[in-house]
């Protein structure tokens, strides 16, 4: 009787081909009731049964396979990838959600959805044609950095340098900590060098694939930089401010958005007792960290991490606030997407001593926003105006006691979703720009 060789198939990290979208859709769904938002719930726990792992029988005398595979199988969610809300346990009646499935899955979506008439429409029919056209935008000048162009983390880098090399006076770069897979946590400071100011701590990219956030602190800084001396505005906040940008705060997810997989959010940390890799950097903050539901566990999106800021990034961030804190006065991140301006609190509905402040600003930071292209956004509270969040940089530093913390979420409503076309990135920087102009003039003049 011969004996066989049990050899399974192992896949490195390294050998994985980029994940491709073809086909996939992305649905957006308007819930009437509490029994439709109860079946949108439920469809991600329709059972499938996927492929576990393949074995091939080899035989020792040959080490050829033989013709006989073994497949184990077991059950899988049907897996939906939520843009808005972040999560399943955000959804609630009167919420206009949006996801993407993929094509094999949208059929028993679509069929569902009008079994139980419910309102819907499909944003995106074909994911990979919109990754796709999302470049369009030619390159501008080869070798030169481009303000108009989605860039991935070389040529990030590279600009931090020529952006220092460039305005010696005015800009200078801070190494603030690591990654998980050993890439620099670069923060630019802008502004002069004499004497203690207050300052503005602003960070993008926190979710790998809202690709327009780092593209506006990229805006941010050039403008910046080369505005002093020439515009009035900009001269003085500059000559009495400080500005420490943070252009990636995750840094190991947007490489992996850029050369992997263009839907990726979280970071790129492995997890104890789990396959499933990376922390939502943004409920890992130690704030209410561990109020929210399903967010302890590390296969979703929205994984809270093992501990309050367990991740290198996380505490590089956190350090370095908490070492400037005297003067930073304001604390402003920057996501993708939806139109909105947020501020605290976002683990509770309780308002804030100075709500009736941050609302102010937030109002006139939008009218401000809008006067130049018509965009409209919404602002208030996180939690009554989209929903309830554990563990954000927001209610963070604003617990902290930086009193004066913001949240951007930048184009568009929906249409392209995390996809904006490089021919909307200036537009939204521009519009952008002269909301944050508002905020930075409202700090100088109203905190002591």
């Amino acid at each position: 009787m011969r004996s066989f060789l049990l050899m399974g198939v192992i896949y490195s990290t390294l050998a994985i081909a980029p994940v491709q979208f073809d086909r996939e859709k992305v649905f957006r769904v308007k819930l009437q009731d509490e029994k439709q938002a109860s079946i949108l719930k439920n469809l991600t726990q329709t059972i499938e049964l996927i492929p576990l792992r393949m074995y091939f029988l080899l035989n020792p005398a040959t080490s050829k396979p033989q013709n006989r595979i073994l497949v184990f199988l077991h059950p899988r969610f049907l897996k939906l990838d939520f843009w808005y809300p972040d999560a399943i346990h955000d959804i609630a009646v009167n919420m206009t959600v949006d996801f993407r499935v993929t094509e094999k899955e949208s059929q028993t979506i679509q069929s569902t959805l009008e079994q139980h008439k419910m309102d819907y429409e499909i944003l995106i029919n074909d994911l990979q044609e919109e990754i796709d056209k999302q470049f369009d935008v030619k390159e501008e000048i080869a070798g030169r950095h481009s303000y108009a162009k989605y860039n991935d983390w070389n040529k990030i880098v590279s600009w931090t340098e020529k952006m220092v090399e460039k305005h010696p006076e005015m800009v200078s770069r801070i190494k603030i900590g690591s990654t998980v897979e050993d890439n620099p946590l670069y923060v630019l400071k802008i502004g002069r060098k004499d004497g203690e100011r207050k300052a503005i701590f602003m960070d993008c990219g926190i979710h790998a694939r809202e690709w327009v956030s780092p593209a506006f602190c990229q805006w941010f800084v050039y403008q910046a930089a080369k505005s002093y001396g020439k515009n009035k505005i900009m001269t003085k906040l500059l000559d009495r401010m400080n500005f420490y940008v943070l252009p990636v705060f995750n840094v190991d997810g947007y490489i992996w958005s850029w050369t992997k997989d263009r839907m990726w959010r979280k970071n790129r940390s492995k997890n104890p007792n789990s396959t499933c890799i990376g922390t939502d950097l943004n409920r890992n903050f130690d704030v209410s960290w561990d109020s929210s539901p399903n967010t302890d566990n590390p296969c979703l999106s929205v994984y809270r991490g093992p501990a309050p800021e367990s991740e290198k990034e996380t505490k590089a961030v956190t350090n370095f606030i908490r070492s400037h804190l005297n003067s930073i006065k304001a604390y402003i991140t920057f996501h993708s997407y939806s139109q909105m301006l947020l501020f605290p609190y976002g683990y509770t509905i309780k308002l804030p001593p100075n709500h009736q402040d941050l609302l102010k600003v937030a109002r006139i930071a939008t009218d401000v926003l809008s006067s130049r292209y018509e965009t409209r956004y919404i602002y208030g509270p996180i939690a009554s105006t989209i929903y309830k969040t554990s563990g954000s940089s927001l209610d963070w530093a604003y617990d902290l006691g930086i009193k004066h913390t913001f949240a951007f979420e930048l184009r568009d409503k929906g249409k392209s979703g995390f996809l904006l076309p490089e021919s909307r990135i200036k537009p939204t920087c521009k519009e952008t720009m002269l909301s944050v102009k508002f905020i930075a003039k409202y700090i100088l003049k109203h905190t002591s």
